[in-house]
């Protein structure tokens, strides 16, 4: 498996599958972790950033083994090979743009990756399509486990597993659902959601996750704190109740646009299709703003003319990193609006 393989499907999170995924577009289970010998990065010296990195690179090797994951040395990746991997949720922002000895290990079926030298030393990331989290859990678990018998994480017997970000310390878990809310936005909803998820001590975000705005009405909602809690308690809060209450709110909005405001549903979702079905020239973010409006008309089966799984192509394959990737050379701003209007067009009578 190669970067460039990646930019010919759309990845596990996009498969369009799971429970509540006409309204849950993905689930994610991350753990943070330490090694006892080495310092928090914070404080890290250049030559410990790099005994941490091949420590940790080599008893990812030795878990992998035969699996044919690959591993990426993002210090040393071109700048658009990082922002493709952050486009396909593998990697961070912040873990793209900083500096020093880091890498991840991506497994073939995109399901799993683990990113070395982030915020923490080992941040072990499985992702699923719609609202999977007992898989995404499993799988994480089951390579916690192996490496940690390899390996001495920092743990406290007061505390839990100790990491940079207080709020991770204790189980060092974030678990972290995309939604696609589209009616709750239509209906002013949303800001109530928003109230009530900080309430329950939850965060909002974009899609990008932490400093990201929701554009295309996606949010990330993910747990604040870890701390005094068992990972399988947090896991059945968001299965249970969080994100099925959540998804409910959203399909219930869906009922009564369709009951109440029919017509200007249908102008939103069809004035959508016209743009992106004959725009010249257009923006990564106007793109997810109109496929937004589609994807809900999909779901409400207000509009037939294209399928979930294109969506999730025209959705990730217009991303910046991704053009420029499959384009096989730079573009800039102007360029890339050109050849996403472009690509779009095709898609959209394919």
């Amino acid at each position: 498996m190669t970067l460039s393989e990646l930019t010919h499907s759309t990845g596990e999170w996009l498969r369009g599958v799971g429970s509540y995924s006409d309204v849950v577009i993905s689930s994610r289970i991350r753990l943070a972790r330490n090694l006892a010998s080495m310092p928090f990065l914070s404080t890290a010296t250049v030559e410990e950033r790099t005994n941490i990195y091949q420590t940790l690179a080599k008893a990812i090797g030795e878990v992998s083994n035969g699996s044919n994951a690959l591993l990426i040395d993002i210090e040393n990746a071109e700048a658009i090979d990082r922002h493709l991997l952050v486009e396909r949720h593998l990697i961070s922002r912040q873990h793209a743009v900083a500096e020093g000895s880091r890498g991840v290990s991506i497994s073939p079926t995109e399901t799993l990756a683990l990113m070395i030298n982030e915020e923490d030393h080992l941040r072990i990331q499985a992702l699923r399509s719609g609202l999977q989290l007992e898989d995404a859990w499993s799988e994480v678990n089951e390579v916690d486990d192996k490496i940690g018998k390899n390996l001495t994480y920092a743990f406290d017997q007061q505390f839990g597993f100790l990491t940079v970000c207080p709020t991770n310390v204790g189980t060092g878990i974030r678990v972290s659902v995309m939604v696609h809310l589209p009616a709750l936005k239509l209906t002013k909803e949303i800001e109530r959601v928003d109230r009530a998820a900080r309430d329950m001590r939850l965060a909002v975000r974009g899609m990008y996750g932490e400093g990201t705005e929701a554009v295309g009405d996606l949010y990330q909602i993910s747990n604040q704190t870890t701390l005094g809690r068992h990972e399988e308690e947090i896991i059945d809060d968001f299965s249970g109740k969080i994100i099925p209450r959540i998804a409910e709110y959203e399909l219930t909005a869906r009922d009564s646009l369709a009951k109440h405001r029919g017509a200007q549903v249908d102008d939103k979702i069809w004035r959508a299709y016209g743009a992106l079905a004959n725009a010249r020239c257009i923006s990564s973010e106007e793109t997810l703003n109109l496929l937004s409006a589609i994807r809900m008309g999909i779901h409400m089966g207000r509009l037939d003319l294209i399928d979930i799984p294109k969506l999730n192509e025209i959705f990730l394959f217009t991303q910046p990193a991704h053009m420029q990737k499959r384009h096989g050379a730079p573009l800039t701003g102007e360029e890339r609006a050109v050849k996403r209007a472009d690509y779009i067009r095709k898609q959209m009578v394919a």
